[in-house]
């Protein structure tokens, strides 16, 4: 968060000095024209989802929408401040707050489909604290800069890029308690008998991509309709990844409450078949997808640093 804070505050100091242009991009009104750069400040609500192992549709796991579960959107909100070049380009600092669940008893009317996916039966949910800067890109101005005499568009369609980096922590209800799972390394993770699976880290980057509209409502206030996807560096947001490991291996590590937790939580298949049997090794996730999370919202802005022309 620092860094990101430090990047925007180099770019604000490098665009205050910009001198006025000789003409203006355009009057707003009769009674403010546009600086160079105008900033915004504003707020958005909205809803939040994931793409990750538990959950999904029939069939095995797939990528991207098609195992979308819309039934687990939860609510969202942000803050955010950008600065803004001639309406073409902004550079935008946000903040996004927000939560994300899944659960493998979605798929409890198509489960002899889902290769054992519903007989899994495992499930999370993670508060999502997420800060981006992102550089949003507004064509309709670009093609319109050199022509002076055409109005510019009130509504403008924008792309958005950038860099994220969000905290979370996957959890899940046992005995009618929220328990952490990061630390009960649920795949074996930090464990020595399994070198390659490291401890996940809950403050990670991501990689924000995503399209809005924004539509000018009058002098100060916009609002704007944005759907934002960040591409994650992880496969744990759902604590979920690769193979289930021997379970006796936790005696070794964990003692007294942490134990049982371990024991009781890493395989969950027990809770509908008590009969069944897990090996080590069995498939208990999909290691060549990393997760993912979006956000659809509606913003409310305030744009400053208009000045009023002087009669």
């Amino acid at each position: 968060m620092r860094k990101i804070t430090i990047l925007f505050g180099i770019f604000i100091m490098l665009i205050l000095p910009v001198n006025k242009a000789s003409a203006q991009y355009y009057f707003y009104d009769t009674k403010y024209y546009d600086n160079p750069v105008t900033f915004e400040l504003g707020a958005s609500i909205g809803a939040m989802n994931c793409l990750s192992d538990i959950g999904g549709n029939k069939g095995i796991g797939k990528k991207f929408v098609k195992d979308l579960n819309l039934g687990k959107t939860q609510f969202a909100g942000s803050i955010y401040l950008s600065a803004m070049y001639q309406y073409m380009f902004a550079l935008r600092l946000e903040a996004t707050f927000g939560q994300v669940t899944a659960d493998d008893k979605v798929l409890k009317k198509v489960a002899p489909s889902t290769w054992g996916r519903y007989e899994r039966n495992l499930n999370f949910k993670s508060k999502i604290t997420d800060f981006m800067l992102g550089l949003e890109i507004h064509p309709l101005y670009i093609f319109n800069k050199n022509n002076e005499d055409k109005e510019p568009p009130l509504f403008s369609p924008y792309l958005l890029a950038g860099v994220g980096f969000f905290s979370f922590k996957p959890q899940t209800t046992l005995g009618g308690k929220t328990v952490d799972l990061q630390p009960l390394s649920t795949e074996g993770q930090g464990f020595a008998e399994y070198p390659n699976r490291k401890p996940y880290n809950l403050n990670q980057l991501n990689i924000p991509l995503g399209l809005g509209i924004k539509y000018d409502l009058g002098t100060s206030l916009n609002i704007r309709a944005e759907f934002v996807y960040r591409t994650l560096m992880t496969d744990y947001l759902d604590d979920v990844s690769s193979e289930y490991i021997d379970p006796t291996l936790y005696s070794n590590y964990f003692t007294g409450a942490k134990l049982a937790n371990a024991l009781l939580l890493n395989d969950r298949q027990y809770e509908l078949t008590p009969s069944h049997i897990t090996n080590a090794g069995d498939q208990r996730g999909n290691t060549k997808n990393n997760d993912a999370y979006f956000t659809f919202n509606l913003k409310i802005g305030y744009t400053f640093g208009r000045e009023k022309v002087r009669r």
